[in-house]
């Protein structure tokens, strides 16, 4: 197969991901689950010959692999497709993990997106975070809230990615989307200049660092509205992993900050339902004062028992979502035991 047939193959197939990696057929990943196609095993070779069309249909140089390096960019097929792709060494041979993109936004109606989640992008300032494992839909969360902005408001919009994956045509507000090391050298830097293109909402791909979290502390309390990311699986252990980044010395004041900045973090993981579709579950947290306090006083044990009890506010926790799910019938006992946060507290409310 080409490069091409298996490209078309997964969109036929509503694949997410595509694997190349010698020792297995062309495997792709569908609704959870790893479809090996019928096709050769792949050799060293071949997968040179794949990745070399990569290259070709993206228009890009292979410096990065060349020099030993791995490699992670995008690229488009008219009237078929966006991909993003990560190429990488692996026993002494090349792999490629290649990310199906469908033209157009994800409609979160159909994707289960609910709207507690979608109105935080209702807020005209402040901090907003999707957490999540890789692999979870983060990305699509907020390319759904971008929108909602995109289409209500008059903005300008700044978006820096590694790499981009939805396009924004400009509707009511301008969008101005920025590739990491492609339009810019890297996160840390696109936002700092960022602050001097009048933006009015900021999506920072992931605050992986002190730096870009500080930064991107520092430019939400600037008055945009500034969305970002962290590999985290609840709104305790986000608040957390922000805080232990700074030196002691520093929590106290950073805990003050959050408080003041923080509008509301969303912790989303994809979980099988009895079919075997991969479904969105979330936990949302939104500020109250009772919420500031809690986080400026450092009682982050109490964020479960607000979220619980806010939920006519749009909260709830991550266990409360699965076990909603679970009476609806929707996804079996094993699968909220298997994802639950609080595994003892779930089986005594089982």
């Amino acid at each position: 197969m080409t490069i091409e047939e298996i490209l078309k193959k997964a969109i036929d197939e509503d694949a997410s991901d595509i694997f190349l990696i010698a020792g297995l057929p062309v495997t792709l990943k569908c609704r959870g689950r790893q479809n090996r196609l019928e096709s050769d095993i792949l050799k060293p070779d071949s997968i040179q010959v794949l990745i070399n069309g990569i290259y070709s249909l993206a228009r890009r140089q292979d410096d990065a692999i060349q020099s030993g390096s791995d490699d992670d960019f995008s690229f488009s097929i008219y009237e078929l497709g966006r991909f993003r792709v990560n190429i990488f060494r692996q026993r002494g041979s090349l792999a490629a993990v290649i990310r199906v993109i469908h033209f157009g936004l994800p409609d979160p109606e159909k994707l289960g997106i609910p709207e507690s989640v979608l109105s935080l992008a209702d807020n005209n300032k402040g901090l907003l975070l999707v957490t999540g494992a890789a692999g979870t839909g983060k990305s699509t969360t907020l390319a759904c809230m971008i929108d909602r902005i995109n289409r209500t408001r008059s903005c300008h919009i700044i978006t820096m990615e590694d790499p981009i994956e939805y396009i924004h045509r400009h509707d009511r507000s301008i969008v101005s989307q920025r590739e990491i090391f492609i339009d810019t050298p890297g996160y840390l830097e696109s936002l700092r200049s960022a602050l001097r293109e009048s933006p009015d909402v900021i999506l920072l791909g992931e605050m992986r660092d002190y730096d870009t979290i500080s930064s991107a502390i520092t430019a939400a309390e600037t008055g945009v509205l500034l969305f970002s990311t962290l590999h985290t699986s609840s709104a305790a252990n986000t608040i957390n992993r922000i805080i232990d980044v700074f030196p002691a010395s520093q929590q106290q004041q950073i805990k003050i900050q959050l408080a003041q900045i923080l509008r509301g973090i969303v912790c989303q993981q994809l979980v099988p339902d009895k079919e075997g579709k991969q479904i969105p579950v979330f936990e949302v947290l939104k500020m109250t004062p009772a919420i500031q306090n809690m986080i400026r006083e450092g009682k982050l044990h109490q964020l479960d028992s607000a979220m619980q009890s806010g939920a006519d506010q749009g909260m709830y926790t991550m266990d409360g979502s699965l076990l909603k799910l679970y009476k609806e019938g929707r996804i079996t006992k094993e699968t909220v035991l298997g994802y639950c946060v609080h595994y003892e507290n779930i089986v005594k409310r089982i």
